[in-house]
């Protein structure tokens, strides 16, 4: 899977969760700051994804930006073919 596809996908994610419109949500976007995102968004921001990537995320730690995010999963997915 390419790292577009992967933000494709949390990118749906995070728009579905937050309400907030795609455009908004880039690589560079803050998620507890641009997009205003409590402590429960991003709880359920993290459940989809690992429902949707078959992935597990322990910590939020580190994770800021759709960017972290989206170097997380990929970095899980590819563990688990490697």
């Amino acid at each position: 899977m390419t790292k577009d596809e992967i933000f494709s996908k949390v990118q749906a994610i995070i728009v579905d969760q937050t309400g907030e419109d795609a455009e908004k949500v880039t690589l560079t976007t803050n998620i507890k700051q641009d997009l205003d995102a409590d402590s429960l968004d991003i709880f359920e921001v993290i459940n989809e994804i690992e429902d949707e990537f078959d992935i597990k995320i322990e910590t939020e730690d580190g994770i800021e930006t759709v960017a972290d995010l989206v170097g997380f999963v990929e970095k899980q997915l590819a563990k688990e073919q490697g």
